[in-house]
């Protein structure tokens, strides 16, 4: 019997349209509570173990507030790796893509501790050396998220605009991003995510999540992955460079990023 995880999640036409207008879709009742607690349960307990943040929360920056983020977790466990390796997600951004084949670039545990500050506004693309925007983000609560907890909010459409684009995650990526949205007219959606939803976003779709004001941790699983064919560019920014130092070594500029690091993990048929 093949898992939940690796089982096709339908996805209509109207969803890919919706996901190419908005740069994001939620999906409802993606994974079920089983697989959520069977998995969350090790990607939890991974996440405090390898975590080294252990600053106190009121001495920190405005980004070491947000969370913690502990990334690569599929290297650290083979029960991550069957579930960041699932065929069932990584499905679903293929289409949502409108492509043949995807692979990975990395997976990230995002745990937002209670009373974790606001991610501020940003572009996940702003980090990634890629040479086109076919890439996408899954958001995947273990938990679920109400509106106290801080869940990822979008501002629709805005994948499209290009202010804000060399800002990294910051007190300034707030202000000036949050500000030319409003000015542009791109409205946030902000929603409170059941348990077995997950969002998908494009790298260029700005984005942000508000505090945790709740007692209880915001337990996130994110992965991110790229069109099997996307190409190295060359590094815009430092972080772009460590991005490519850390994520798919040994990669060239202009060609695909085909390393170890890097799996192809759906195909079409």
């Amino acid at each position: 019997m093949t898992a939940p995880i690796d089982c096709p999640f339908p996805i209509t036409q109207a969803q890919i349209d919706a996901y190419a207008r908005d740069g994001f879709i939620r999906l409802a009742g993606v994974l079920d509570p089983a697989t959520l607690a069977d998995f969350g349960t090790e990607i939890t307990r991974l996440t405090l173990a390898l975590n080294t943040q252990h600053t106190p929360l009121d001495q920190r920056s405005t980004y070491d507030r947000a969370f913690l983020q502990v990334m690569n977790l599929w290297r650290e466990s083979a029960m991550v790796q069957r579930f960041v390796f699932g065929r069932r997600l990584a499905g679903i951004a293929a289409a949502l893509l409108g492509v043949d084949a995807v692979r990975l670039y990395h997976d990230q545990s995002l745990y937002k501790e209670p009373s974790g500050g606001i991610t501020p506004a940003h572009a996940d693309q702003y980090y990634w050396p890629l040479a086109s925007d076919r890439a996408i983000t899954v958001w995947i609560p273990l938990q679920p998220v109400p509106l106290e907890m801080g869940p990822l909010a979008f501002y629709c459409g805005s994948q499209q605009a290009e202010i804000g684009r060399d800002l990294p995650i910051s007190d300034e990526s707030e202000a000036r991003i949050t500000a030319a949205m409003e000015a542009q007219g791109f409205a946030i959606d902000e929603q409170a995510y059941a348990l077995g939803d997950v969002s998908f976003h494009a790298g260029w779709t700005f984005h942000r999540a508000g505090a945790n004001r709740t007692d209880r941790p915001r337990s996130v699983m994110t992965m991110i992955y790229l069109d099997a064919a996307m190409r190295l560019a060359e590094p815009a920014n430092p972080m772009q460079a460590a991005d490519r130092d850390q994520w798919c070594p040994g990669a060239q500029v202009g060609a695909v990023i085909d390393t170890p690091l890097n799996p192809v993990l759906w195909r079409a048929a």
